[in-house]
């Protein structure tokens, strides 16, 4: 379990910019964050949330909302992307990964808000997961999506991930890819906390 001081997280955020010159700021959910990622989660459509809980749900279990907003524990994490919007600085998007040190293998989910798709947040999005994951030493990042997922999938294949059947699911495809990112190609704040000594010595 790797304990992290909230003070210090917040120091590590992200602000990547979007190919139509905007820019979103990534970083880890804090315990305060609880009611707006759960806010978010509602507002998605019915299809959105049925794709990123992989079956219905109206919002995210009360559980798994608070596993959500413990960053680090059993070495998961989660993020959210914060845009202004209007004014006002709103969560358009998330993403939940963990990292299993005996595999090498980093998993991960994202969502990214039904009114934001098309913007390049998600493609933005990956590309620093796929950072977060070298800083850990992960040699393989995947996920898992419904078949029926089209816009996942695209993405994916987009990014460069090879596909293969999810094991005893069948309605799930899983996205693989190996990892071979440099610090000097995609900085990212998880590069940032390993080297300030912020991830186990042996995840960096």
């Amino acid at each position: 379990m790797l304990a992290l001081d909230f003070r210090d997280l917040s120091q590590h955020s992200d602000v990547l910019r979007l190919r139509d010159g905007q820019s979103v700021t990534v970083r880890f959910v804090e315990p305060q964050d609880g009611a707006a990622l759960q806010d978010y989660f509602r507002s998605l459509t019915s299809g959105s949330r049925y794709n990123r809980f992989l079956g219905a749900a109206s919002e995210l279990p009360r559980s798994e909302l608070e596993k959500s907003i413990h960053v680090g524990d059993d070495n998961r994490f989660t993020v959210i992307v914060m845009m202004k919007v209007d004014g006002t600085e709103r969560v358009v998007g998330e993403a939940r990964y963990a990292f299993e040190p005996r595999s090498g293998r980093f998993e991960f989910g994202l969502s990214i808000d039904d009114r934001w798709q098309g913007h390049g947040i998600g493609a933005a999005l990956l590309s620093n997961l796929e950072c977060r994951a070298a800083a850990f030493g992960a040699e393989r990042i995947f996920g898992d999506t419904l078949r029926s997922n089209s816009a996942m999938i695209g993405l994916a294949r987009k990014s460069g991930y090879s596909f293969a059947p999810t094991p005893n699911d069948w309605k799930l495809v899983r996205f693989e890819k190996t990892i071979d990112v440099a610090p000097a190609d995609i900085p990212c704040a998880s590069w940032r906390l390993a080297a300030t000594g912020g991830l186990p010595a042996s995840m960096h």
